[in-house]
């Protein structure tokens, strides 16, 4: 058995500036996508798209206690919604077919092979157990880890572990030196010699584990920059030295240029877990976040236009990202300015697109069906304008648009809106409908004039606050598009109907 070294490994060329690029975006199918996954995956497309490289879509499904087809479809409706496309990986295909690491096992076992018959990994027979109890007679703490023990086993040793019916797990062999890289966003990063004990990247049973299977990817599919999280950054060492012993057996031809984005922190300035509502994309997407406003978000958490610019185009983006301007600093998911940026997206779509979005909210709140009829139509293209400029997020739409796809029987009112009644109701009501009776062109002037003499002039009331009722009628809501344009909307008769209604 020979052994080469780790440095010996790495002599070959590292990635140059000819290098044609690649990267991948490799999620686990567990849960539901989250925002730090996704703005892994847009840091590694925009990569890619601003150096007219190739962004690779592979899953690394070989958990299959935890993996989910419905995570897996998830994933892709995820990036799909988005509009962040892959040129290479699932569901399109590419020369580097299968795209699933569980449909990889084959590819697997070849280069473990390999990799035993060079001495870069070796089997091991010590179970847990038997690690500890070897500490604790040398007075060393016994949850250090695995004390590399089975790198000298004699043949005896194996032999007898053999004929037990012992199944050993398969172990890297770290070297002895330093491990030191470059990392594109936090600079050289050195793990000392003997930092990190030999690790396993095959269990008992002979399948493999992650520390294998996702730098042999990367190796066989030529990936040229790994953009990942920080909380990966610990395996890293790991993955540079069996990358350097894959050099070695001619399994790879470069090392991989490394780039670790930072956390994305919640409330609290804690890591942003799964499990804040915030965090979950799918339940951004049902509050009204668009794709245009929600990417420009996520760009920003790491990396900026500039100083002073907070929305861009994804075209902008493209155009202008360099993972190397990505910071290292923890960044805060801000979901109050991740409204405000989503808003100001929302007022950037045209009229007509802004409409057709509208739809599937409004179906989700039952107030259109599957397909909308003439005149919800007639409602939807007159409405659309008045709170396009006033709402944050689609999923607003239906609480101010609902009451103009009711009748006019049904308006509910909410309770804000009653607190704020004068004692007088009746009588404003009374003179609002007297006022409007013999309005002939219903336009939103002529009802404004109208409803001002009557309720500001003839009975006093203050400008604020004299329209409130009539609002309240029409709405049922303190607070709703503007209300004389609603009118128009509605016609003269059902607006009539719903004052009449809710006098009483």
């Amino acid at each position: 058995m020979t052994t080469a070294s780790a440095s010996t490994a790495a002599s070959v060329l590292s990635v140059t500036a000819d290098t044609p690029v690649r990267v991948r975006f490799c999620p686990s199918p567990t849960g539901t996508p989250h925002v730090g996954l996704i703005r892994t995956a847009l840091f590694n497309w925009a990569h890619a798209k601003h150096t007219k490289g190739t962004f690779v879509f592979r899953i690394e499904d070989t958990d299959a206690a935890r993996d989910s087809e419905e995570s897996y479809q998830q994933l892709l409706e995820a990036l799909k919604w988005l509009g962040i496309t892959w040129e290479e990986g699932v569901e399109v295909g590419g020369p580097h077919e299968p795209y699933r690491q569980s449909q990889r096992l084959d590819l697997y076992k070849d280069v473990v092979a390999k990799l035993l018959a060079a001495g870069y990994a070796y089997e091991c027979y010590s179970s847990p157990e038997e690690v500890e109890a070897r500490h604790r007679a040398a007075g060393r703490d016994p949850k250090l880890g695995y004390d590399n023990f089975d790198r000298k086993l004699s043949e005896a040793q194996l032999a007898a572990f053999k004929a037990d019916g012992r199944k050993p797990v398969l172990r890297v062999r770290m070297p002895d030196e330093d491990v030191v890289f470059t990392d594109l966003v936090r600079g050289e990063i050195t793990f000392k010699a003997g930092s990190i004990p030999d690790y396993v990247i095959v269990r008992a049973d002979g399948s493999p584990l992650y520390t294998l299977v996702n730098p042999v990817d990367d190796a066989l599919m030529g990936i040229t920059h790994v953009l990942r999280g920080e909380d990966l950054l610990s395996s890293t060492p790991r993955q540079v030295v069996l990358i350097r012993y894959l050099i070695a057996i001619s399994v790879a031809s470069y090392l991989p240029h490394f780039g670790h984005l930072p956390y994305v922190m919640g409330e609290g300035n804690k890591k942003l877990s799964k499990r804040d509502p915030e965090s979950n994309l799918f339940l951004l997407r049902d509050r009204g976040f668009i794709p245009e406003g929600l990417l420009n978000y996520l760009s920003l958490l790491g990396w900026s236009l500039s100083a002073d610019e907070d929305i861009f185009t994804v075209d902008q983006l493209i155009e202008n990202f360099d993972v190397q301007d990505v910071l290292a600093n923890p960044a805060r998911f801000d979901i109050k300015k991740a409204e405000a940026i989503n808003g100001t997206h929302i007022r950037m779509l045209n009229p007509e697109d802004f409409r057709s979005r509208l739809v599937p909210y409004l179906r989700t709140a039952g107030f259109v069906g599957e397909q909308l009829t003439a005149r919800e139509e007639q409602i939807l293209t007159e409405a659309a304008p008045l709170i396009q400029e006033r709402v944050t997020l689609l999923g607003e739409a239906p609480e101010m648009l609902g009451f103009l796809f009711k009748s006019d029987d049904a308006i509910d009112v909410a309770d804000d809106a009653r607190k704020g009644l004068p004692a007088n109701l009746t009588e404003v009501l009374d003179a609002s409908l007297a006022a409007l009776e013999p309005v002939q062109d219903w336009t939103p002037e002529n009802i404004q004039a109208a409803l001002k003499e009557a309720l500001v002039e003839d009975l006093g009331l203050k400008p604020r606050l004299a329209f409130g009722p009539v609002r309240t009628a029409i709405s049922g809501r303190r607070i709703s598009p503007p209300l004389f344009e609603s009118m128009v909307i509605l016609g003269k008769d059902s607006s009539l109907s719903r004052l009449r209604t809710f006098r009483g």
